[in-house]
């Protein structure tokens, strides 16, 4: 049933004219935290999702040394991706977890990527100061949101980072269609999810490091991404006509 609310019942279907779509955010657990059901029910439908984590999480978990928590982090990641059909998963060297850099190396690093794997969706997490409007976003998610915003723009200039093309052989693309921003405070379009809430689930559990961290060592991770994503949804829910959906901000290029 519609609400009744004019601006949330304007949101709009998720385009769906496209076929390869890379992911870019800044940390191990980024995309799962709801993004990974529609990127779930995508590969489902045939379409090519990969993966581009900018750090490997390494400043995440507290008792665990950088070089162990990044290798922990970047193995759950991996596992994470699998259970949504995500089989292509990379991870940026250069870029500090906690302590990301705004700037032309940034860029640089993501233009490159975006003319390696020739996208037509960028998909990427909240990059605006903050989370419903009250919750401070972390300076790592706003970093990487805004350069993947720039990427597409950036990729596509042959006079912007021509050693791209000089020095690796990444000659100019330009045919990303949309950036699509999950958890953004001012969504303006709904991918609706179903057979994708499990597999999400299943994504978000398998980084059960990093979850017994964040809650308490006896936290069942599976529980946990059960009711974390449950109420995620019922949110969404609320305001996509009472249906279970990723919703996001979707820019055109």
């Amino acid at each position: 049933m519609p609400t009744g609310n004019a601006a949330v019942s304007s949101l709009g279907p998720m385009p769906d004219d496209w076929q390869r779509a890379l992911a870019i955010v800044a940390h191990p657990d980024d995309l799962e935290y709801g993004a990974a059901a529609a990127i779930a029910e995508w590969a489902d439908a045939g379409r090519e999702i990969r993966y581009l984590l900018v750090t490997r999480g390494e400043a995440g978990i507290d008792d665990l040394a950088p070089p162990v928590c990044a290798a922990v982090r970047e193995a759950e990641q991996r596992a994470a991706a699998v259970h949504v059909g995500v089989h292509s998963v990379e991870f940026l060297d250069g870029h500090q977890d906690g302590v990301i850099e705004a700037g032309t190396a940034l860029r640089r690093d993501l233009a490159a990527a975006v003319r390696r794997h020739r996208p037509e969706l960028l998909i990427t997490l909240n990059h605006r100061d903050t989370w419903s409007g009250t919750q401070w976003n972390t300076p790592d998610h706003r970093a990487v949101g805004r350069a993947v915003l720039d990427a597409p723009a950036d990729a596509a200039n042959r006079w912007i980072f021509p050693e791209l093309a000089d020095d690796q052989g990444l000659t100019p693309w330009s045919g990303v269609r949309w950036t699509a921003v999950a958890g953004s405070p001012r969504p303006t379009h709904a991918a609706e999810v179903g057979p994708g809430i499990a597999r999400a689930i299943a994504s978000l559990a398998a980084h059960a490091t990093y979850i017994k961290a964040l809650t308490t060592p006896d936290q069942d991770p599976h529980v946990y991404a059960r009711d974390f994503l449950d109420c995620s949804f019922a949110r969404a829910a609320d305001r996509h006509h009472g249906r279970p959906a990723v919703l996001f901000e979707v820019f055109s290029q």
